[in-house]
């Protein structure tokens, strides 16, 4: 399977429907298919441009004399659910601290001060086209702060002379308000596997389902899990490889996904073209910083929220990382582009070629990762791993594109299944998660059978 996908895919891949698999019998890609998805209000973004704090303000954040600030005061908008801030230039670093706090839609009490994360460490090669294509921001990691209908927000530059540069506040400071819209279904999202009948998928759906078509149905909301042999069976058939034990690829059971459908994605938020590398030799673990308060039924909103950051305020292509697991161990379809193929991602500077980016939904720098979760990693790891022939106990030799850590260039030896950490310097995925990296290795190898 791992010789058909690279060969048919190639580096880049700027059709569409450029399909390594045949699509099954009734399935066409050229013409819109039938799918249930109701009108639905879609989301938002409202930007607020952070401006100088005033004297009370800085006493309230213990602003030292001198000291680079801005925010917002305290004030009503219109309902969002997530908050992240971008400033102008995407090759700035925020070196400080910035804070939010919100107002809760049905209580309107206002919640305690909360850290956003605002290093930008998920993000696109330097020099990739979704890099240099003048719509790429600095930004922070996203927070997911539930239904609200206030903001106020605080920064604080490191440099105590109030200089702007790489050790204040970077230019065009601006707080983002994501609204997610609402959810694709009435029921819970992924709970179908086939797509019932419902209006026309366009063209960008049809598109985003048609790279998934040997998995599922056009439209479908769920790629269902098949047990080992299945797996294998399926390889097999794809390969047209005799079917001995000999030949018989080291493959997880392939597990369910909730596809990109499931969880809403606006298909016309993202460039159209899909960009492929030529395999997968390596998985980045990454926690999204978003956050632990949510519900796994609140997941797709989140990944809205999280795609129309990544999108319209940081100016990506599309979703950042590859894959996403919750906290109860479901695994969702991020970038578009097909689950079994090497799609190329934002998510790890420098080493965003032939690796692929997961990232488990929550934040693990002093909270435990559910065991839920690391199991979803694990049985995501082995199958999209085994695709490959990549061994996830294994090491790998990658080459830097150039991050904080290796200069572009840098031949480095991975862990085939490594932290976000390994590549650039940042506290992600957390130390808790980061911790569970080598249980997480064993059981995705004997789920291959290795």
């Amino acid at each position: 399977m791992r010789a058909l996908l690279a060969s048919s895919i190639g580096v880049a891949c700027a059709a569409a429907l450029a399909l390594p698999f045949a699509l099954p019998a009734g399935a066409t890609a050229a013409h819109p298919q039938r799918a249930a998805k109701p009108s639905r209000v879609p989301g938002s973004t409202q930007s607020l441009p952070l401006g100088p704090l005033g004297a009370s303000d800085r006493a309230r954040a213990a602003v030292p004399q001198g000291a680079a600030a801005a925010g917002v005061a305290a004030r009503d908008v219109k309902p969002f659910s997530l908050v992240g801030i971008v400033w102008d230039d995407a090759t700035k670093v925020f070196h400080g601290r910035a804070q939010v706090r919100t107002k809760d839609a049905g209580t309107h009490k206002w919640s305690p001060w909360q850290d956003i994360q605002t290093h930008n460490d998920d993000m696109p090669d330097q020099g990739s086209p979704e890099r240099t294509s003048g719509h790429a921001r600095g930004s922070s990691a996203p927070l997911w702060v539930g239904d609200s209908v206030g903001v106020q927000v605080r920064a604080l530059g490191e440099d105590a002379s109030g200089r702007s540069g790489p050790a204040g506040l970077p230019g065009g400071l601006r707080i983002e308000l994501v609204n997610p819209g609402d959810d694709p279904e009435d029921e819970e999202p992924g709970s179908e596997s086939e797509a019932p009948k419902g209006r026309t998928l366009s063209p960008e759906e049809s598109a985003s389902s048609a790279v998934n078509a040997e998995f599922a149905s056009m439209g479908a909301t769920q790629i269902t899990p098949l047990d080992k042999e299945e797996t294998e069976q399926e390889a097999e058939e794809v390969t047209g490889s005799s079917g001995s034990a000999a030949a018989r690829p080291y493959i997880g059971p392939r597990p369910g996904i909730v596809t990109r459908a499931g969880w809403g994605a606006d298909e016309k938020l993202r460039e159209r073209e899909f960009l492929y590398t030529k395999t997968v030799k390596a998985a980045f673990v990454h926690h999204s910083a978003t956050g632990n308060y949510y519900t796994c039924k609140q997941v797709p909103a989140i990944l809205r929220s999280i795609y129309r950051f990544h999108v319209k305020s940081s100016g990506w292509r599309d979703f950042g990382y590859n894959f996403v697991v919750d906290k109860c161990g479901t695994i969702y379809e991020g970038r578009a582009g097909g689950v079994a193929r090497p799609v190329m991602g934002a998510h790890t500077l420098g080493f965003n070629t032939n690796t692929m980016g997961i990232a488990v939904l929550g934040t693990y720098s002093s909270s435990n990762p559910p065991a839920a979760a690391v199991a979803g990693v694990s049985k995501l790891t082995a199958w999209k791993l085994g695709l490959f022939g990549a061994n996830p106990r294994g090491k790998v030799a990658l080459v830097s594109g150039g991050s904080n850590k290796y200069r572009k260039g840098t031949r480095v030896s991975m862990n085939v299944i490594s932290g976000h950490r390994d590549g650039f310097v940042t506290e992600c995925p957390g130390a808790r998660l980061y911790g569970k990296l080598g249980s997480t290795r064993s059981t995705s190898a004997k789920l291959q059978g290795r």
